[in-house]
């Protein structure tokens, strides 16, 4: 059985939702981050870089959101999350999920993890990095909003593992000060996503309820 560690709010939501998608045996661990659990050694044998997601697998332990999405459409190809067939259509699923990985997610983490670029006494660097996270962020949905979204969902007709993690990214705008109804094709699919069963599933069990 596959083990996720994970924790709310996170990106790792979009694994979650991919391995109920995929209908795969696996078990949930929260870390709980408050308590700084991610930095315990316990857990940092599991994941050196104290962040989840991390996936405990048969084989060994995968870290990294764009490579547990893959391993998951790969390992369960009946569940058709992934164009797997051809070569083109899964690499532009993979530069999807690279973007929001190592754009996306970098500018949203600006807000709240400042202290990875700049020392924790640079408070102006860090205010100044907050207050540009409302523009660096309504950016890349901006991009994604107008090239790389083909409809009705993120790679065109069929779902696939990037529209998990595409609607985990979204549920991060209004904290990062932006209306999600400016971004039209992205506001829809948020709320297309918000009304799968794996989605509602996995979001329950993030928070335990």
């Amino acid at each position: 059985m596959l083990k996720l560690y994970t924790a709310p709010g996170t990106c790792a939501l979009a694994s979650h939702i991919a391995l109920i998608d995929a209908g795969a045996a696996h078990e949930i661990v929260r870390v709980n981050f408050k308590a700084e659990e991610q930095r315990k050694p316990d857990y940092l044998a599991i994941n050196p870089k104290a962040r989840v997601p991390a996936l405990v697998t048969p084989r060994g332990i995968l870290t990294e959101s764009p490579a547990i999405l893959a391993f998951i459409a790969q390992s369960h190809p009946e569940a058709k999350l992934a164009p797997l067939s051809d070569p083109f259509a899964f690499a532009e699923a993979q530069a999807f999920n690279s973007y929001i990985c190592s754009s996306l997610h970098v500018a949203h983490a600006h807000r709240m993890r400042g202290t990875r670029w700049v020392e924790p006494t640079d408070t102006e660097a860090l205010a100044a990095m907050q207050r540009k996270v409302p523009k660096t962020v309504a950016e890349c949905f901006a991009l994604i909003e107008q090239t790389m979204f083909k409809g009705p969902w993120v790679l065109g007709a069929d779902y696939s593992i990037c529209d998990a993690y595409l609607y985990t990214a979204a549920l991060w705008m209004e904290g990062d000060s932006i209306d999600p109804k400016g971004f039209p094709k992205v506001y829809d699919h948020m709320q297309r996503m918000a009304e799968r069963p794996s989605v509602k599933q996995a979001l329950a069990a993030a928070t335990g309820r």
